[in-house]
């Protein structure tokens, strides 16, 4: 697999023999941009690459900090899943203003063109691109009557509505991460490096893995979560998640996802980079009075989580 951008280390460059594109941010790479992967490697028939165009970082992030969008994945991530899901190469694009202020034909002259030979481009409903967002799919097809290729859109699969990443933001936003798992097709996930806590799980009987909250990620709310740690082995285990700032305790500085893997209390996980995977949301964050009525609490925590994962 090809991944044009030198976030690995790879030289910027390009495919030589002719493909079937496919463009779009893809943060998430859920079911709608899966089944785009789909139509794209249906459109090249078996003979032509899938090249999947993304950007990083995203557009908004550019023109208006202050309203990115919180990022589904990582840009790691979202290269590994489009692989995953069909593409043969993954080009990521290192927008800026400059890229913005592209026309529509300038955008195809030099991605769809000189970097991947396009026989057939497969964009989404509503694609816009170019210079004030003036390229659409009638754009595209014009410049591929003249420049020799085929263009067409899909409508994104779902459920009543086109399935989107925005939707996906809004379920784990609300704390309902078995919809944002219907939409993605997989769990919601949180990647981070355990760090030190202050040991008053391992204490109580509950040790857990810690992982800061990174602020430019979607992550759900204040609440305990039936979920899955995934190891760096990729061994999934099923887990108790706390997400806050220990309220029974006056509370810490800084959001923590700490995690305690259901009957394990021999892991060392300091330093290591884990996956927490959200299958279900159990209950609020709620500050105890007592020490004893916390752990009462934490023990009903372990079962239901039990439970949902078992279901």
């Amino acid at each position: 697999m090809a991944i044009w951008k030198a976030v690995d280390g790879a030289p910027d460059t390009s495919v030589t023999e002719p493909t079937a594109v496919t463009i779009g941010n893809f943060d998430g790479v859920h079911r709608g941009h899966q089944s785009l992967l789909a139509a794209t490697r249906a459109a090249g028939g078996g003979e032509l690459a899938t090249v999947a165009i993304t950007f990083d970082p995203h557009p908004v992030a550019i023109f208006a900090p202050d309203r990115a969008p919180k990022r589904l994945t990582t840009l790691e991530r979202r290269i590994e899943l489009l692989h995953q899901h069909g593409a043969d190469h993954v080009r990521v694009l290192d927008f800026s203003r400059e890229m913005a202020a592209w026309s529509p034909e300038e955008f195809v002259e030099r991605v769809v063109l000189d970097q991947c030979h396009a026989r057939a481009v497969i964009v989404g409903s509503g694609f816009r691109y170019g210079s004030r967002a003036t390229g659409s799919i009638e754009t595209l097809a014009a410049s591929g009557e003249q420049h020799g290729f085929t263009a067409a859109e899909v409508d994104l699969a779902g459920d009543g509505d086109a399935f989107s990443s925005t939707r996906v933001r809004e379920a784990v936003a609300g704390g309902d991460v078995e919809r944002a798992a219907r939409i993605l097709g997989r769990p919601h996930e949180v990647t981070g490096t355990v760090v030190a806590g202050d040991r008053r799980g391992r204490e109580l009987g509950f040790p857990t893995a810690n992982v800061p909250v990174d602020d430019t990620c979607a992550v759900p709310p204040d609440g305990v979560y039936a979920t899955r740690v995934v190891l760096p082995d990729g061994t999934r285990l099923p887990a108790a998640t706390s997400i806050g700032t220990n309220p029974t305790f006056e509370g810490v500085a800084g959001r923590r996802v700490e995690s305690y893997v259901l009957d394990r209390d021999d892991l060392d996980l300091y330093g290591a980079t884990v996956t927490v995977e959200f299958v279900a949301r159990l209950r609020a964050m709620v500050a105890y009075t007592t020490l004893e009525a916390l752990v009462e609490q934490m023990h009903r925590d372990v079962e239901d989580a039990r439970a949902a994962l078992a279901s």
